[in-house]
């Protein structure tokens, strides 16, 4: 359980840090920019694609593949990946703002800054899951700590002397390069160029296919839902900013099981019931967020409430979810899993173009619905009358 919060630890203060920034920004500079919020929200996902194959699918290659300059690779190369995404992005920035159906005068500074740091982030997350794996969760937590403090201190603080959006935007871009640098050097050890990006794709596709999914649906979503008004576009940003910051820790547990599961050391039901306390609190944390953050945003009460209640809803059936998928992704079959999990999102996904401003999330329940029956069928075959098998060792002498 302790690792699991110091994994959930590193994604609190990775997640926490924008929400309060943009908070912030909005009294200090504008109160429209706590839209940028959402705005630039979809974006988050392609750091996930880049993460789940370059991050987590390269690590588990040192262990499947014998790879052992493996993370060193997939950094190198999601780097390399991440610079031309997000170039060609901020450089289209204006289609971009105008497709999400946003003011170009009013957001265009702060939208390009958030596309940039998305990317600082990206460089970030890639080095964090190396030392992940490598199981130096405080030298990780220590890096992230000084990361975003630095990141917060430098953004507020500009914002405050300078009042200027571009002075702000320009001085904290450059210092967080600087910051990515200075990672990139002390952790990169050897850089070989060696990687089976197939095999890496095949080791977490389940989690790039939900990324992926997660961009087209929240791109198209938000697009459609930000045409019905400010009303829902406020009760939108105020949803996503009291839960983002949770949905991002769950990773911690989907991170701590597939480097057990890749290590050989995984225990399901250890998992499951860590993974109820984690959920828990994020429960308990969202509903204290909405209370706090209420008078602030001053949402309709009813549509953010809808919002909210099925956000819950979808936090108490992810224990019953994730670990699951793990292991069946690692153990069982990756190809079966992505297919499910690539069902489960073309349904959520498509229904993010249903006319309505409710799209994305009726479109999270019936997605976590189906995902909730295919776990279960797929994962029937390693239980047994009174248990679940409790190491990989019995599982492998099943198999065999």
């Amino acid at each position: 359980m302790k690792r699991l919060f110091r994994v959930s630890f590193d994604i609190l203060i990775t997640s926490i840090v924008p929400i309060i920034s943009w908070f912030l920004l909005g009294i200090i500079l504008d109160s429209n920019l706590i839209n940028v919020f959402s705005l630039t929200y979809p974006l988050q996902c392609l750091m996930g694609m880049i993460i789940a194959i370059f991050g987590v699918g390269a690590n588990i290659s040192i262990y499947k593949d014998e790879n052992k300059h493996g993370a060193d690779n997939g950094i190198f190369y999601g780097t390399i990946l991440s610079i031309l995404i997000f170039g060609f992005i901020i450089f289209n920035s204006d289609k971009y703002i105008n497709f999400m159906n946003m003011d170009n005068t009013v957001y265009k500074t702060f939208c390009i800054y958030s596309m940039f740091q998305i990317f600082c982030h990206t460089i970030l997350q890639l080095i964090l899951t190396k030392i992940y794996y490598k199981e130096e969760n405080k030298k990780a937590n220590k890096i992230s700590m000084i990361f975003n403090s630095i990141n917060f201190i430098t953004l507020i603080s500009t914002a405050i002397i300078t009042r200027n959006q571009l002075i702000t935007a320009l001085i904290t871009g450059i210092i967080i390069f600087c910051m990515d640098i200075i990672l990139y050097i002390k952790n990169i050890e050897k850089i070989n160029f060696k990687l089976n990006i197939k095999n890496c794709f095949k080791y977490n596709s389940v989690s790039f296919s939900i990324s992926f999914m997660f961009f087209l649906m929240y791109l198209f979503g938000f697009s459609n839902a930000f045409e019905y008004g400010e009303k829902y576009m406020i009760a939108i940003t105020f949803a996503t900013l009291v839960t983002d910051m949770q949905w991002d820790i769950t990773d911690a547990v989907k991170t701590v099981a597939k480097i057990d599961i890749a290590k050989k050391k995984f225990n399901y039901n250890e998992h499951f019931r860590n993974a109820i306390k984690l959920y828990s609190v994020l429960i308990l944390s969202v509903i204290l967020m909405s209370l706090i953050a209420y008078p602030f945003y001053n949402p309709d009460l009813k549509i953010a409430s809808i919002f909210i209640s099925l956000h819950i809803l979808d936090f108490m059936l992810g224990p019953f979810i994730e670990i699951k998928i793990c292991f069946l992704q690692l153990e069982d079959s990756a190809l079966k899993m992505t297919l499910n999990m690539i069902i489960a999102y073309i349904i959520r996904t498509s229904i993010s173009f249903v006319p309505t401003p409710f799209c994305t999330i009726i479109g999270q329940m019936c997605s976590t619905t189906y995902e909730l029956i295919c776990t279960k069928i797929n994962f029937r075959k390693y239980e047994n009358k009174n248990n679940v098998k409790k190491d990989l060792d019995k599982v492998e002498l099943l198999k065999n």
